[in-house]
């Protein structure tokens, strides 16, 4: 584990070189990267009533999207998160293919107020970066976090990082207070990180 004052210098640089990475993939790549991950089955039983969390994918992140409708199609109720504020762990609203969404914060798109409140059992979670010990590196607010911790506390969750290959890196600098991952799902392999 790391300690702080080396965290505050590694995550950041580690963080813009993934996000370079993935910018620079062209558009045509990141949709068959998206699409083929949609097409990947998943060593997690989904049936209804699990609950799925997704995510609204940002800038160039990787579009869950084909993922969700594999996953709703085989009996899940989905969700989307929203960002409650700084030092907050995320709520999770229910979210079906066609219903309207809003802007959120930083424009992240949302559910309606009046979609019901959930607690995912499986978790899709975006990353900028991630190794094969399930360690991730997010945006630097540590909403997952936090949302993972609340959400263990309470039940047994499978969180699943989302993102492309070229997001890889040896080795996330973590501390006691990073949740890990559960899977990782690249377009190239599924990483299953429970036993690293």
């Amino acid at each position: 584990m790391a300690d702080r004052s080396t965290l505050g210098i590694l995550k950041p640089q580690l963080r813009q070189a993934a996000l370079a990475r993935r910018d620079a993939l062209p558009a045509d790549e990141r949709a068959q990267a998206a699409a083929r991950i949609g097409a990947q089955p998943l060593p997690v039983p989904i049936a209804a009533p699990t609950i799925v969390s997704g995510f609204c994918p940002m800038r160039s992140e990787i579009d869950p999207w084909p993922l969700m409708r594999q996953l709703a199609a085989r009996g899940a109720t989905l969700a989307l998160p929203l960002v409650q504020g700084r030092g907050s762990p995320l709520v999770f609203r229910t979210y079906a293919f066609g219903e309207p969404l809003k802007s959120g914060t930083w424009g992240i798109q949302e559910p309606l107020s009046e979609a019901p409140l959930v607690a995912p059992d499986l978790l899709i979670v975006p990353l900028a970066a991630f190794d094969r010990r399930g360690h991730r590196i997010g945006y630097g607010a540590g909403y997952y976090d936090m949302t993972l911790r609340r959400l263990r506390a309470q039940k047994s969750i499978v969180t699943i990082g989302l993102g492309f290959a070229v997001q890889e890196i040896p080795a996330v600098p973590a501390t006691p207070h990073d949740e890990r991952l559960d899977l990782v799902l690249t377009e190239r392999e599924l990483i299953d990180c429970r036993e690293a």
